[in-house]
């Protein structure tokens, strides 16, 4: 199982390209084409609702058929989604491509791709090709990865602006980079038929980790804090390009080379999870500091004067984010039985994708009165998911943590 980790890291890869420059372009490409605010933030709400079926449809399918079957045809999804972008912009392709194909849904800027239905498949098959204590540094390179190749796609978002330099109109523009991303998506399901899974014997798959909580206790605190966190997060992705290019009057070519700068500069954090962990002596105090220092971070931007001034307050906040996410990462897959790894991160991500739904449409219909309701949002619902993320879990400690772990 351990050359898995080759194919799983050149997946990500290849999708973080993908969604980087998509997600920068997608909101954008909706307002050139005639999409007011309230509209976009409604077309990005109902394709989460997709969205939220496809990761529902994920958990049980991946434990039961395999997880990578899930991401061979999550795969050839994003393939059609891009070749439907690319040739209209009504309403009902919008919803439906950006929805089942996650065009323009991806993670934001130094995510690294740890988004969206295929990404419950991707843990499982990743915690199975590692050793415990090995968990946590697999999940930083798998995301070092994605960000580095998410800056790459960034950068690939100014392309339009050069092609309308050239000649070209804005719409047909944009349309030559949906083209591009389901050409591209046709390369994720040819590594995804590499991925080699062995299914667990019945011995394998009913081992509990130690301190394990039950499915439903498991489930239940991580769908009351995720969902916390989805609720703040959907002030952010999509909405937050917007935000930019409302607030400071920037467009495709500024952002995606911020958000190039964003994915450089949150590559390395995520190689020192592991490191840090070790030194606070568990996943949750890891996951619990960097959050909080992020969303002081964060909390600054509405008082920039400029751009590049909110851009480097975010960028920082990313920074801290990408410290914590590997440690967080691998804290689910460590605490959750392997029978029942994809349903845990799926349906405790279900939560977070609703919030997400209903936050955009909250911001599309305020921004106009609050222009920076984005940043209050995503401020607000995180600083709750902070807290209620460490008195749930402080006392559960994963396999591979030592005895300085959460529990002790």
């Amino acid at each position: 199982m351990a050359q898995n980790l080759r194919w799983l890291y050149a997946g990500r890869a290849l999708r973080s390209f993908v969604t980087a420059f998509l997600t920068v372009i997608f909101p954008l490409y909706l307002a050139r084409s005639g999409y007011g605010a309230s509209q976009i933030g409604l077309a990005l709400a109902l394709s989460g609702v997709l969205t939220l079926a496809l990761v529902a449809a994920v958990g049980p399918i991946g434990d039961r058929f395999g997880r990578r079957r899930v991401i061979v045809w999550l795969s050839v999804l994003a393939a059609i989604g891009g070749a439907a972008m690319a040739t209209s912009s009504t309403f009902l392709v919008v919803v439906l491509a950006s929805g089942l194909g996650g065009v323009g849904r991806g993670g934001g800027a130094g995510s690294g791709g740890s988004w969206g239905p295929l990404f419950p498949a991707e843990q499982p098959l990743t915690a199975a090709a590692t050793r415990p204590e090995d968990r946590t540094g697999a999940f930083g390179i798998l995301s070092f990865i994605g960000v580095i190749a998410g800056a790459a796609g960034s950068v690939v978002a100014a392309v339009p602006a050069l092609l309308v330099q050239g000649g070209m109109g804005w719409l047909p523009a944009y349309r030559v980079l949906f083209w591009a991303g389901g050409i591209l998506a046709v390369g994720m399901v040819l590594f995804a038929l590499r991925l080699k899974e062995e299914r667990p014997s019945a011995a394998e798959a009913a081992a509990e980790p130690p301190q394990a909580l039950s499915f439903r206790q498991l489930l239940g605190r991580l769908a009351v804090t995720n969902g916390l966190n989805g609720l703040g997060f959907g002030f952010l992705g999509p909405m937050l390009t917007y935000w930019f290019y409302r607030r400071y009057g920037v467009g495709p070519a500024e952002i995606g080379l911020l958000y190039a700068i964003i994915n450089l500069a949150s590559a390395i954090p995520y190689l020192g999870s592991s490191r840090l962990t070790a030194y606070l002596g568990s996943a949750v105090r890891t996951i619990t500091l960097t959050r909080a220092a992020g969303l002081l971070a964060m909390a600054t931007m509405i008082f920039m004067p400029s751009f590049w001034w909110a851009g480097a307050a975010y960028t920082v906040r990313m920074m801290l984010n990408s410290l914590g996410m590997p440690a967080r990462q691998s804290y689910v897959m460590g605490v959750a039985a392997e029978r029942y790894r994809s349903r845990i991160a799926a349906y405790s991500s279900l939560p977070s994708q609703a919030g997400a739904i209903i936050s955009p449409a909250i911001g599309g219909a305020l921004i106009d009165s609050v222009i920076d309701i984005p940043i209050f949002g995503a401020v607000f619902f995180m600083s709750l998911n902070v807290v209620t993320y460490y008195f749930a879990f402080r006392h559960v400690r994963p396999a591979g943590e030592g005895e300085s772990g959460a529990g002790r």
